[in-house]
């Protein structure tokens, strides 16, 4: 995951703000269980983030509970699209190479 964490967390809060334990949910469902985030993993990311301009973030309380919740600023948005073409040209690429197309066979 190194070097793809921002984008996996964007991701996440493409459809709305969540606060760190939905954000760590939200990526292990949608990777079918194949990716687990940590808590000390994320915040320090969402932290960085949110410092950057990627994320807002406010607190929410249920009674004596408190949670910051995460959502994507217009800069987030426009990151998040990047990270994706970025990932799409990285996976092609990648792709390429392990599972080369065989040129074509000219007709003699």
């Amino acid at each position: 995951m190194r070097g793809h964490l921002d984008g996996l967390l964007l991701a996440v809060l493409e459809q709305g703000p969540l606060h760190g334990y939905a954000i760590i949910t939200a990526v292990q469902q949608r990777s079918g269980g194949a990716l687990e985030l940590r808590t000390g993993t994320i915040y320090p990311a969402l932290n960085r983030l949110e410092r950057v301009g990627l994320l807002h973030s406010t607190t929410q309380s249920s009674g004596e509970r408190h949670r910051r919740c995460y959502d994507l600023t217009d800069a987030g948005r426009r990151t998040l699209a990047n990270e994706r073409t970025a990932w799409q040209e990285f996976t092609a690429a990648i792709g390429s190479v392990l599972n080369p197309v065989p040129p074509p066979e000219t007709a003699t």
